[in-house]
């Protein structure tokens, strides 16, 4: 039996959308792990849909998307190598990756890919320090498994590893592990999500350039032809890269005069491609082109958001953009933001956590709203101060839904 011609374009409509839903899911994720819980759903609709995915991300970002059973791994190459704005977190309440911790979250991976199938925190601890001790260039940094910070910073990236499931905790408790160094953690590796973690071309013991950019370059450098279509392929890849990961594109400023100049004769069609594959709301406006995600599903900062920092960032967007208005392109000072946060601390005591409105507290408020903002591309950061992006005032509209805080849960 044949279905009804309505029937047909009903199925039809839904497998689109679950299409879009899965590139959303793993351009949001794009390590899905099939074995956790959260992941499970959208791993699936990534699996169903991997033939097509693939091809479409090979074309239009030059992007390689891996599926199996076990885990669906798309290695992004990012379009800039010098973006700040997004630095490694743990949860929402823990302070950016520092360099520390990054070069022990290398330096995990790197003892692990060579382990067995079960380690211990003590274990993993040691081969660290031994590595660190024969590499010159951690001279400048100091780790000491002694020092309660050098083991705090080491259970943070131990912990970014089990939420990447490249390890499962089996036994033990890191908080006994900081306190006490002789306090064991056992671990099960799984060297198949290990393996897939590192998004690079070439392996970094190859390259053997010295300075720090031109290092990241090698990483991910692709081969270069000078022939026009496959230039064209590089302008198109660079362009779909910067669109779906950057939250705004200004004009020109942002772009390479290459890719500018390519961009205005292929600016409709681009954003066409873009929004038919992954049901994103374009804003083309003259000074820049964001894609919005008006679902919410793609999104790792959002704006307007719950709670005392969403709150705070979101006046703080709004304040900045009055500013902006009187004295465009003007340098905002950090000081000027946290006088202005102490002032809305005060003004929302009872809604806004306990710890953001005691005295002196507007300093790291300031500092992680500057971030956030910074994040969405609506500030660019500078030794002095801040620059107030364009961007910022389509959440004028925004505040205006803001009755007066964040829920009272939240204190």
């Amino acid at each position: 039996m044949k279905a009804a011609p309505g029937e047909v374009s009903e199925v039809s409509r839904l497998s689109v959308e679950e299409r879009q839903g899965a590139l959303r899911a793993v351009l949001r994720r794009p390590l899905l792990i099939a074995e956790r819980a959260e992941h499970r759903e959208d791993f699936a609709k990534v699996r169903r849909h991997a033939e097509p995915l693939r091809a479409w991300l090979a074309r239009h970002t030059g992007w390689t998307l891996e599926v199996d059973a076990e885990c669906a791994r798309l290695y992004k190459v990012p379009a800039r190598l010098d973006d700040a704005t997004h630095p490694a977190f743990l949860a929402k309440d823990e302070l950016p990756f520092t360099r520390r911790r990054y070069v022990l979250l290398c330096l995990a991976l790197a003892v692990l890919v060579k382990s067995e199938s079960q380690t211990t925190l003590g274990a993993l601890a040691r081969a660290i320090v031994e590595m660190w001790k024969e590499n010159a260039a951690f001279a400048s940094l100091a780790f000491d498994l002694d020092a309660t910070d050098s083991r705090r910073d080491l259970i943070v990236a131990v912990r970014l590893l089990a939420e990447y499931h490249a390890i499962t905790q089996v036994d033990g408790d890191e908080q006994r592990f900081l306190h006490h160094r002789e306090q064991e953690v056992l671990y099960d590796v799984h060297h198949h999500i290990i393996f897939r973690l590192l998004a690079a071309r070439r392996a970094p013991s190859a390259i053997a350039e010295h300075e720090w950019s031109a290092r990241l370059e090698a990483l991910v450098a692709e081969p270069a032809i000078d022939e026009e279509e496959q230039r064209n392929q590089r302008i198109r890849h660079y362009l779909g890269r910067r669109l779906l990961d950057d939250p705004v594109l200004y004009l020109p400023g942002d772009l390479p005069d290459e890719a500018q100049e390519y961009f205005l004769k292929q600016r409709p069609h681009i954003l066409q491609a873009l929004v038919d594959a992954t049901d994103l709301e374009p804003e083309d406006r003259r000074d820049g082109i964001a894609l919005a995600d008006r679902i919410g599903d793609c999104t790792d900062i959002g704006l307007p958001e719950e709670g005392t920092d969403g709150h705070a960032t979101l006046l703080t967007a709004e304040y900045l953009g009055a500013l902006r208005i009187e004295q465009p392109g003007d340098i905002v000072p950090f000081a000027l933001v946290e006088q202005f946060l102490a002032a809305q601390a005060q003004k929302n005591r009872g809604f806004w956590r306990k710890d953001a409105t005691a005295p002196g507290s507007e300093v790291a408020l300031a500092r992680e709203v500057i971030r956030r903002l910074a994040s969405l591309d609506l500030v660019r950061r500078l030794r002095d101060g801040v620059v107030v992006m364009p961007a910022i005032h389509r959440y004028r509209h925004e505040l205006r839904a803001v009755v007066a805080g964040p829920t009272q849960s939240e204190n």
